[in-house]
């Protein structure tokens, strides 16, 4: 078989994998997540039953996530320091969650250690898509964090806000 006509074999399984994707959910995705089950690669990393995320998702450390949790596109989940992720969450494309960071590190030129503090994320959370929830904070129970958000501050549960440091609104 000449590579040409491997990478046509390819192509075409390319377009039908797309087509169903299409026809199954009205969607396009990136080839890798052609070529994955969202819900197993879930599996693979231990996460609760019901749980689905994309492949592209990075995953660093101790993660641990729960039930029937959405995992979206793009997703940065740090747990060098420890990350928990509840059940029923919608974690949106986007979202950056962190328990690390190197900044006295850096500045140190490598003197001081990298800073882990362990990041919470309760159950029934919504985390809008684009926003970054800085290490060691904690998100209460069915908590809303709108879209593009810096959160560095715990949120209570029940919380719901949004910004540029994160505001609780009344």
């Amino acid at each position: 078989m000449t590579t040409r006509s491997q990478l046509r074999l390819l192509q075409d399984l390319i377009n039908s994998l797309r087509a169903s994707m299409r026809t199954k959910f009205n969607r396009h995705v990136s080839i890798p997540d052609l070529l994955s089950d969202r819900w197993e690669t879930a599996r693979f990393y231990g996460f609760g039953e019901g749980t689905s995320c994309y492949n592209n998702v990075l995953i660093l450390g101790d993660v641990k996530v729960g039930r029937n949790t959405w995992i979206g596109p793009n997703v940065v989940l740090d747990g060098s320091g420890g990350l928990e992720i509840g059940d029923h969450c919608s974690i949106s494309a986007g979202v950056q969650i962190y328990s690390h960071h190197t900044v006295a590190w850096s500045t140190s030129r490598g003197e001081a250690p990298v800073e882990k503090r362990s990041t919470q994320i309760g159950n029934g959370v919504y985390i809008g898509p684009n926003s970054v929830v800085q290490m060691g904070t904690s998100i209460g129970d069915d908590s809303v964090v709108g879209a593009m958000s810096f959160v560095n501050r715990d949120v209570p549960s029940g919380g719901r806000g949004f910004g540029v440091p994160f505001r609780l609104q009344d």
